[in-house]
């Protein structure tokens, strides 16, 4: 009789322990990441991010580029890539601008300034040079295959709109802007996608202007 006790007692301590286990993932799910504060995320905008990209993401100086509508996720990690990882050398993006302002950002800051940025309508670009048009439209829908250079609208969609927390989106973005990131790409100043490394490596001058031209037009 006691050793049907003590195995009873054994059970119940092991069902218990299992159903702790079980319940774990549901209440660490519960106490995650707070919702995104758009407030907050409004606030941190206009005192340090309106002077370069706007106050609510657009832009007026094709340098810098347009936050408005990005996915969140996206401008989430790359604001985490302007920062310099424990034991690296330097950043995956590097840019001395972005890093101090990174730098200064709480994880919680980042997810409710880029929440706020990707609610807001972007006012976009456009094409400014006709005549590499077509190069540019060829490039974003059928790559380049003499070059081994996918489609780009595999990846951002034939619109542009991108793929939310996987790939950016591209249409309406400053041509200059996008231009830039591509060379940054292949020159080896930004280093937080080696896909985008690889396909850029691949690409001319002249094809880079022309994609990125084509990419502004995008709606």
């Amino acid at each position: 009789m006691i050793r049907v006790q003590f195995n009873a007692a054994m059970t119940l301590r092991r069902c218990v322990l299992i159903l702790s286990m079980v319940a774990s993932p549901v209440a660490f799910a519960q106490s995650g990441p707070a919702k995104p504060d758009l407030a907050k995320g409004q606030q941190i905008a206009s005192q340090v991010c309106a002077a370069c990209h706007g106050a609510d993401g657009n832009s007026g100086t094709p340098a810098n580029p347009k936050l408005a509508g990005q996915h969140a996720d996206y401008l989430v990690k790359q604001l985490q890539n302007f920062k310099v990882k424990p034991g690296a050398k330097q950043a995956e993006r590097a840019n001395a601008v972005m890093a101090g302002f990174s730098a200064a950002l709480s994880d919680a800051d980042m997810r409710n300034v880029s929440a706020y940025f990707s609610a807001q309508t972007l006012k976009p670009s456009a094409a400014r040079n006709k005549d590499v048009v077509e190069l540019g439209k060829s490039i974003y829908r059928g790559g380049i295959p003499s070059k081994n250079v996918p489609a780009c609208a595999g990846c951002h969609s034939p619109n542009g709109a991108g793929i939310p927390a996987q790939y950016p989106a591209l249409g309406g973005q400053f041509a200059d802007y996008t231009a830039s990131q591509l060379v940054a790409f292949r020159q080896g100043t930004r280093n937080n996608s080696a896909q985008m490394s690889m396909i850029s490596a691949r690409m001319s001058d002249a094809e880079i202007q022309a994609v990125s031209d084509y990419i502004a037009g995008l709606r």
